[in-house]
């Protein structure tokens, strides 16, 4: 189906509630969203890409139908497009990992129940608690927690293994009540569970006036060993209150979400607090190119929508147009209200900037080096003024000693790294051309000839390319590559006084300053030096060959082929020159060998 086709399907579609599913041509749903009104939200989509960002108008540019649901509200709306996005996984909404990367911690309903994970809640009588941002995170909770109420951690089943066999190390440690030496009765190991589920909840005071009172009962019935056991359980579920709150898990009292744009992913970070403090974070990478409200509203009905233990408050960096629809969705969740809120000023706004911060602070950290290459790749875009990226770069230069042994070369650079597979040389065969512009038109004409002939050595379009030299080049190579049907853009690339890349130029005489970015003022420098690198590189080796061919002209059994093996071992004419007969001979045969050494050794005046 065509644009104009796809613009008048939604022209015709109902001002109501509901959701729409792109698909591709296949048929693939690449794409689920939801509307107040389906009419006038779909239309946007067809009525032109100005206002899309990058990622909105790559993905209408593969719509090839779409379908669409009638809800009975906005909020039934919403339901059904987180049911279709877990169904679907289309490539254009925002996915977080599943629920395999946000395990919850589980108490079964048991005698002795030992904490576990799970990557779901099952309807299974037990006790769950999270989800954790990670199983690391999960299993860091446990062993807390293990270690403050002395809970077991071995492979051992109770009560099966109950007194049938030796304590191990960690009781001896104090680290374990050790159940399996048959002394800890089942009422006391629940304790200990029970104790280790209010912190969980975040309820540590309420437990620490449990075990004060505990043992202050203790002492008062002259139980001093119980009563110090108690204390030091205390002096434990204090120090981890206060080092690692991190064990209450979802059970915050606010989250606060900052976000930021980086080159090439959208960090989110997620600032959990409890008690008016902050003790942790999550750091969530998302795909780029997201409009800052729909991405905050996908991320929210994602990221808590698969939860059922919520803050109360959740503080967002900026307004959504379905914040009432998804205020619904977090309650229905939850079981109660949870204020869903962009705040503008005040402690609250204030508490989101630090959010941004840390998003922007890992972006930073996190960015890598192909993500360095695409923001590069983009602002070099941005300054030649083209549409399409420019990733493949193809640079060219002439290298010659006056009017000899004029050489061209090729360089290849793709996403600012030099691709050498495809660095390509080219011999001047037009013996008439004397100067640097025409060599240049005639290499080109012959990489462009061959690339319409389909040629696979060079079947790659390049989306840019580099001349050395200034607008008068520029200007003959577009021409070249013009006569040949192709069209791509032309930049010269002059340089200053000191011989260094200072601009890039356009055929019409247009200069491109690149002062104002060093890493693009670097990675031009370093294609027009890699290229010079190159192509001087071949002269050279063909001025070498050239010499040594003359200097071994007539000298008695040494042919072009014998010339080439001299040349492959030793490189130079003067180390040629500086061989002894026996190492000569290890090249060509002796007979040879002795005639070379003879005519470069031979007293002056002497015959060779």
């Amino acid at each position: 189906m065509d644009r104009e086709a796809l613009k008048q399907k939604a022209a015709s579609l109902p001002l109501k509630p509901g959701v729409y599913i792109m698909t591709d041509k296949s048929g693939k749903v690449i794409y689920v969203g939801k509307a107040k009104a389906l009419r006038n939200r779909v239309t946007q989509y067809f009525q032109g890409g100005g206002s899309h960002t990058p990622k909105t108008a790559a993905m209408v540019e593969k719509v090839h139908d779409f379908d669409t649901i009638v809800a009975a509200s906005e909020f039934d709306a919403l339901v059904l497009e987180c049911s279709l996005i877990k169904r679907h996984q289309p490539k254009y909404n925002i996915l977080l990992k599943d629920g395999k990367g946000y395990p919850f911690i589980r108490v079964p309903d048991e005698p002795y129940p030992r904490f576990g994970l799970s990557g779901r809640r099952e309807d299974d009588g037990a006790r769950y608690f999270g989800p954790y941002c990670g199983r690391s995170a999960a299993f860091g909770v446990i062993r807390a927690l293990s270690e403050t109420m002395k809970l077991p951690t071995c492979e051992r089943k109770f009560p099966r293994d109950a007194g049938r066999g030796r304590p191990c190390l960690q009781q001896h440690m104090g680290r374990c009540i050790a159940p399996c030496g048959g002394d800890v009765t089942e009422e006391e190991y629940r304790e200990r569970v029970e104790q280790a589920v209010l912190l969980m909840e975040g309820k540590h005071a309420k437990l620490l006036a449990d075990i004060e009172g505990q043992m202050l009962q203790a002492a008062d019935e002259l139980l001093f060993e119980k009563a110090a056991a108690l204390r030091d359980r205390h002096k434990s579920v204090s120090q981890l209150s206060k080092r690692q709150k991190v064990v209450a898990g979802a059970m915050s009292d606010m989250d606060v979400i900052g976000c930021h744009a980086g080159a090439a992913h959208t960090f989110v970070a997620v600032l959990h607090y409890l008690g008016g403090e902050l003790y942790s974070r999550d750091i969530i990478t998302l795909p780029p190119d997201h409009e800052p409200g729909e991405l905050v509203s996908d991320f929210v009905k994602q990221y808590y929508g698969q939860r059922v233990q919520l803050p109360k408050a959740i503080l967002i960096p900026c307004g959504i147009e379905d914040r009432d629809a998804v205020a619904q969705l977090l309650r229905q969740n939850a079981g109660y209200a949870v204020k869903l809120h962009a705040p503008k000023r005040g402690d609250e706004a204030a508490r989101v900037e630090m959010a941004n911060a840390n998003a922007k602070e890992e972006a930073e950290r996190l960015t890598t080096k192909e993500e360095k290459v695409r923001k590069l790749t983009l602002e070099l875009t941005r300054v030649l003024g083209l549409t399409g990226a420019v990733r493949r770069v193809e640079a060219y230069d002439i290298s010659n000693t006056g009017p000899s042994h004029r050489v061209g070369a090729m360089t290849v650079h793709v996403d600012g790294e030099p691709r050498k597979k495809d660095y390509r040389l080219f011999a001047i065969k037009d013996a008439s051309i004397q100067d640097d512009f025409h060599a240049m038109q005639e290499i080109l004409t012959r990489r462009f000839k061959r690339f319409t002939e389909g040629d696979g050595k060079f079947s790659e379009t390049p989306d840019a390319l580099f001349i050395d030299g200034g607008a008068v080049h520029a200007s003959m190579a577009r021409q070249a590559v013009e006569a040949l049907g192709v069209s791509v853009p032309v930049f010269g690339m002059v340089k200053d006084h000191r011989h260094r890349t200072r601009a890039l130029i356009t055929p019409e005489g247009g200069e491109i300053g690149l002062e104002h970015d060093p890493a693009l003022f670097a990675l031009v420098g370093r294609i027009q030096e890699e290229t010079h690198r190159f192509a001087i590189t071949y002269h050279q080796k063909k001025r070498d060959k050239s010499n040594l061919q003359s200097a071994l002209d007539g000298i008695p059994g040494v042919g072009p082929k014998r010339a080439e093996a001299l040349r492959g071992h030793f490189k130079t004419l003067k180390a040629i020159k500086s061989a002894s007969e026996s190492e000569l001979a290890q090249v060509i045969p002796a007979a040879a060998a002795r005639h070379i050494y003879r005519a470069f050794h031979a007293p002056e005046g002497a015959e060779p």
